[in-house]
């Protein structure tokens, strides 16, 4: 089957199987208004999808699900039931303790979409230009993530109907992988040998402790502006002269901006090495996070143009992360290395999407994003000292966002 249809099937799944992980922060303006939506409210609709994440993949890893059924199946059945939990949402649930509990097992589902997502896209990729490979899946899963936001700002549609057509997206997406999507030639055999404690232990070697680092970083930073960056925008002098909806600019900047990024973080990774592709987008995103304050009271036009390069400076490295791990950890159990890596990763971006708006309610949403310039400026001091050691990298079929 032809390798380019293949990464093409894989990336199209991405973006219409993650439709549904934003969906409910799209409609967040909306449920203030039919569910009387507080700020902790708005926090937890998404914490708990990223506790759910965190869930299924442990889950999966634990239940050798990857190994034991086919990957493309496994990948439509995961899309499918996150957006029958989503399809759920929309038709019966009108109040926040019903929806919490929906939008965990969203997020304990979609940890069957992107992660074997990423092992699928591995298996079609070679030694040759694998950063750039990985950069487009990163890529889809971007446009994925931010798609919700384009359907609201189109204003056409109420809240429920915002997500049954992420829904929609979502179901596509497992048509999609079930009629589309094989294994390919290049995909690692499972593991032979098994060690949870090496979760644990690995943190005692120099090489994956900063590899991790650098991830964490990454993470501290990503899901929180992705949450609250409409937030963000709403309260700056600008939002009024915003050519489009803050919906749509979240979708151009985030999303678009996103996948500029990710392409330019795969070329740069197979260009001049991945640490310092990470070092770079993780210095760049840092600096956004610290610049934020004084573009608050931008024109429209500079704050639209300072937002694109903070989406893609945010999500450039990305692909790059469980690369690194993947080449400095015990080879005996990558495998766990990573589900450590990406659980207390996606564990850690519950915490600082939960604390942003705290430190809005306490100092305005202009000094909001400072909380997160930590994450990426330790990040990069991380990768840094991991590329002065570094040699060349081979892909593991999983993969962190």
């Amino acid at each position: 089957m032809n390798v380019g249809v293949q990464r093409g099937a894989i990336a199209a799944v991405q973006v219409l199987g993650l439709a549904v992980w934003f969906s409910i922060s799209a409609v967040v303006p909306s449920l203030r208004i039919d569910w009387g939506l507080t700020a902790g409210g708005a926090v937890w609709l998404t914490a708990s999808v990223q506790f759910g994440f965190v869930a299924g993949a442990l889950a999966s890893t634990a239940l050798n699900l990857a190994d034991r059924i086919p990957p493309q199946r496994l990948l439509a059945a995961s899309a499918a039931a996150a957006a029958a939990c989503t399809v759920v949402l929309a038709l019966f649930v009108d109040q926040l303790a019903a929806a919490v509990p929906l939008r965990f097992l969203t997020g304990m589902f979609l940890a069957g979409v992107y992660p074997i997502g990423m092992k699928l896209m591995a298996s079609w990729a070679g030694s040759a230009g694998r950063g750039m490979t990985m950069g487009v899946l990163i890529a889809a899963l971007t446009l994925g993530s931010t798609f919700p936001h384009l359907i609201a700002g189109m204003g056409v549609l109420p809240w429920r109907g915002v997500l049954l057509a992420a829904a929609g997206a979502g179901l596509l997406g497992s048509v999609t992988a079930l009629a589309f999507v094989r294994l390919g030639p290049h995909a690692a055999p499972s593991a032979p040998v098994r060690n949870a404690r090496y979760a644990l232990t690995m943190f005692t070697e120099r090489g994956p402790r900063l590899a991790s680092l650098g991830y964490f970083g990454h993470m501290w930073e990503l899901y929180a502006l992705w949450t609250w960056i409409p937030s963000f925008l709403l309260a700056t002098d600008a939002a009024e002269g915003l050519p489009v909806s803050v919906e749509t600019a979240v979708f151009l900047t985030m999303g678009l901006g996103g996948v500029i990024g990710c392409l330019l973080g795969g070329w740069g990774a197979d260009r001049f090495g991945r640490p310092s592709a990470a070092l770079t987008a993780l210095v760049l995103s840092g600096l956004c996070c610290l610049l934020s304050p004084f573009l608050f009271h931008a024109s429209p036009a500079i704050l639209l143009a300072f937002c694109t390069l903070w989406g893609a400076a945010v999500i450039a490295d990305s692909g790059v992360f469980s690369t690194s791990l993947s080449e400095v950890a015990d080879q005996r159990y990558v495998g766990t290395a990573l589900t450590a890596q990406t659980a207390i990763g996606f564990a850690l971006t519950a915490v600082s999407i939960q604390l942003t708006p705290l430190v809005a309610e306490a100092t305005g949403w202009r000094y909001a994003f400072l909380l997160l310039a930590p994450g990426p400026l330790a990040g990069a001091l991380a990768m840094r000292a991991l590329g002065s050691r570094a040699r060349p990298m081979v892909l593991s079929p999983q993969g962190n966002a």
